[in-house]
This record gives structure tokens, C-alpha cells and sequence, in this order.
């Protein structure tokens, strides 16, 4: 009677591991991941083919999942290997506008194989392009001087005035959050894709390139500016 019983729990097991290996084999069956799914999130997020693919497949095809799902990834990757030395890279140039906007931008990276890549020389591009469209301040909050910041809160908070005080920090804080972001480069939207900012786009490439990369330094000259 107990070995019957044992049987009868085991045929339970296995028809309940069958259902739900015959669940998952139909729920992976039923959105195929194509060629054009794979490129078109390689173009959105700059990631490299096999890992597009992945994440296509870990989020049943859902592009918008996909792509969050590797800036999550790109980010962990990114933050491991950000304090590696970056002494290699280039300098790339850029001019606009028929020779009225000019920038240099240094991008390092750690080894002379990558800097001599072509995916990091368009990265490189790129970033320099960004810069003579848009004319950030500055790469990070960091290179901001603490007096700019202090004159920008001034403003923000008169511009506060009148309204209910439990908001007013909030607000403060936000319009202040909204300035910096716009003023420094790496958190700015990227003009040929505002959906992925600079630091986003330079993550994907260190997690595709597997080394740390950084933005050293630009400079962006304008006639009559």
C-alpha cells in the first residue's frame, strides 16, 4: 500500500514537471526572436549581438524590458571595472556647420587594442558630435563649480516663493536636479537618441568592450561665441 501510494506521488511529480517543461517550451516557442529584434535593440542600445539576443529571448521578445535589462547589466558590468586605470585612447574632432563649430574630445580606455577599435572610435564621434549640438558645460556634476550651483539654487528658490512650504524643497531640489542634468554630458540626452543618455551610451560600450572607458576632457570653440 505505501509503495503504491510512492508510485502514485511520483507519477504526480513527474506530470507536474512535464506541464510545466511543456509551459515553458510553448512560452519560449512563442515569440521568435528574428534578426531584425536582434538589430534594432544592437542599434537602440549600442549592446553586442549575443547579449541582445539573450536578453530578447530572457524577456519573451519585449523590447522595452530587453533594453532595460541590459542597461542593468551594462551598469553592473560598467561599475566593476570602473576604478581600472584608462591611460589609452584617442582624441577624436568634430566640425559643424561648415566649419563654425569645432570640439575636440579625449576618450580613454585601458588598452591600445580597443582604442584602435572601430566601435570606439565611432563611440568617439559620437560624443564629439553630441558636444558641438548640444554645448554641454561640463562632463559630470563633479566639474561644476560649487558657486554656479549655489547662484542656480538662488534663483530656483525665489522662483519658489509663494508656494506651500512642505513642497517648496522638492521643488527646489527637482528644478536644481533638472539644471545639472542639462548642463553636464554625461547625463544628458543623447541627440541622435534621446532615449539613451551619454553615460548609457558610453556603459553599453564598456560592457560590449569589456574595459573601462572615460570621458577625460573636450573642448568645443564656436565662431562669435
Amino acid at each position: 500500500m505505501a509503495k503504491t501510494k510512492q508510485n502514485l506521488l511520483l507519477s504526480n511529480q513527474f506530470q507536474s514537471a512535464f506541464q510545466i517543461f511543456t509551459l515553458l517550451k510553448y512560452r519560449n516557442m512563442s515569440v521568435q526572436i528574428t534578426a531584425k529584434m536582434v538589430g534594432e535593440l544592437r542599434e537602440s542600445t549600442g549592446g553586442g549581438l549575443m547579449n541582445c539576443k539573450k536578453a530578447l529571448v530572457e524577456t519573451d521578445g519585449n523590447f522595452e524590458e530587453a533594453a532595460a535589462l541590459l542597461r542593468k547589466k551594462g551598469e553592473a558590468t560598467a561599475a566593476k571595472k570602473a576604478g581600472r586605470d584608462a591611460s589609452e585612447g584617442i582624441i577624436e574632432t568634430y566640425i559643424h556647420l561648415g566649419g563654425k563649430v569645432g570640439v575636440m574630445v579625449e576618450l580613454n580606455c585601458e588598452s591600445d587594442f580597443v582604442a584602435k577599435n572601430d566601435d570606439f572610435k565611432a563611440l568617439a564621434r559620437d560624443i564629439a558630435m553630441h558636444i558641438a549640438a548640444v554645448d554641454p558645460a561640463c562632463i559630470s556634476r563633479d566639474d561644476i563649480d560649487p558657486s554656479i550651483i549655489d547662484a542656480e539654487r538662488k534663483v530656483v528658490e525665489a522662483s519658489a516663493v509663494g508656494k506651500p512650504e512642505a513642497a517648496i524643497s522638492k521643488i527646489v531640489e527637482g528644478k536644481l536636479n533638472r539644471f545639472l542634468a542639462e548642463s553636464c554630458l554625461l547625463e544628458q540626452a543623447f541627440v541622435k537618441n534621446p532615449d539613451q543618455t551619454v553615460q548609457e551610451l558610453l556603459t553599453a560600450m564598456i560592457s560590449k568592450m569589456g574595459e573601462n572607458m572615460v570621458v577625460k576632457r573636450f573642448v568645443r570653440y564656436q565662431i562669435g561665441a
